[in-house]
């Protein structure tokens, strides 16, 4: 059976699912949980992403949760990008982007300027560098020279030093660690996070994650939760394997004459969730733009794409009204350009409670 739905219902769902709606996120965990991680790339904006979906905002939680609690996790994940996650769904992001070993492709080699027995040097030798401690980047590229004997090792990791890890922690052996006097450090996720355990099957990692990607971000095809996870470059295969293997818990919903799909638990929801009304304004690499196709006219006009999804991948913050991107701002001035009209009170309200948790 197929059922009907609209792009602004589907949005207003979103919206609530999400936590924007209501700002009724219980903590940082269980928000980061909800929206498949929080992106990270720019740590004030993983801040107020958190902050403007949750009940109770608190400035110092998601340090305390990282560094202390170590219920979060912040790594280079979705996309090769840097993301806060739960620290308990960690192995199953790294199962499941385990199916994609682009390190070992001789022209992604050819491009970071290193050998293929370097990539294999330096990927077995960062799990032995790593001890009980935090170490620097500096440390960690002398502890990977010691282990190997290799000196010329130092020279690649410092030359393409961030690329080279990725490998690391999509392999689950890399994680950052607490900063020390404004350094980053990097850990062993099996030796940091409690309760660490071996990658599950990533046939059982993917369902779990294309059901979580649908439980926010739906409905969806397995191409957009592709191009979120992977950036669209999965192996086919693999992609139809998990959405077969969840599909007696999926539902066909035709959302203005695209087949999307749904979890079958979330349809009544959707289909009793009037169009929003509502003004949110969301900081820059948000999750609800992320988790979404950048070509979703719905969502992001075509008109004015080049203005949020800008070059070297930067999402600009946005204005959201009636679930759709209706400006962007600026955090440092509280500055607007407005690509349609916005009611006002709304948008004061809206402007009013972000320059709260901004301080």
């Amino acid at each position: 059976m197929t059922l009907a739905s609209t792009w602004p219902q589907v949005l207003a769902w979103r919206l609530r699912r999400q936590f924007v709606s209501g700002a009724d996120g219980p903590d940082a965990v269980a928000i980061a949980r909800r929206l498949c991680g929080v992106q990270a790339q720019v740590a004030s904006s993983a801040h107020l992403a958190v902050a403007v979906r949750s009940a109770a905002p608190d400035a110092g939680e998601i340090d305390r949760l990282l560094w202390q609690d170590r219920a979060l996790v912040k790594t280079w994940i979705m996309r090769g990008t840097l993301h806060l996650v739960p620290a308990d769904t960690l192995a199953d992001y790294c199962s499941a982007l385990g199916t994609l070993r682009f390190w070992e492709k001789g022209s992604w080699q050819r491009g970071h300027g290193v050998t293929a027995e370097e990539i294999a040097a330096i990927i077995e030798a960062v799990p032995e560098a790593l001890g009980d401690e935090p170490l620097t980047r500096d440390e960690l590229v002398e502890g990977v020279v010691k282990v190997t004997g290799d000196d010329h090792l130092r020279e690649a990791l410092t030359s393409g030093w961030g690329a080279l890890l990725k490998p690391l922690s999509r392999l689950g052996e890399l994680c950052y660690g607490p900063p020390r006097d404004g350094r980053v450090t990097f850990v062993a996720p099996r030796r940091w996070i409690p309760g660490w355990a071996a990658s599950p099957p990533f046939e059982e990692a993917g369902v779990r994650l294309a059901r979580s990607f649908l439980g926010a971000h739906g409905p969806a095809t397995p191409d957009m939760f592709d191009k979120w996870l992977f950036g669209g470059v999965v192996r086919k295969s693999v992609l139809k394997g998990w959405f077969r293997d969840l599909g007696p818990e999926l539902t066909e919903v035709e959302v203005d004459g695209q087949t999307l799909l749904a979890l079958s638990s979330d349809v009544d929801e959707l289909a009793a969730t009037p169009p929003s009304e509502e003004v949110h304004l969301l900081p820059g690499f948000d999750q609800y733009i992320l988790g979404a196709p950048r070509d979703l006219e719905p969502l992001l006009p075509a008109a004015v794409k080049a203005k949020v999804s800008r070059q070297a991948g930067w999402i600009s913050p946005v204005v959201i009204y009636r679930g759709r991107v209706a400006g962007v701002w600026e955090p440092r001035d509280m500055s607007f350009e407005l690509f349609e009209p916005v009611p006002q009170g709304p948008l004061d309200e809206a402007v009013g409670r972000v320059q709260g948790l901004l301080g």
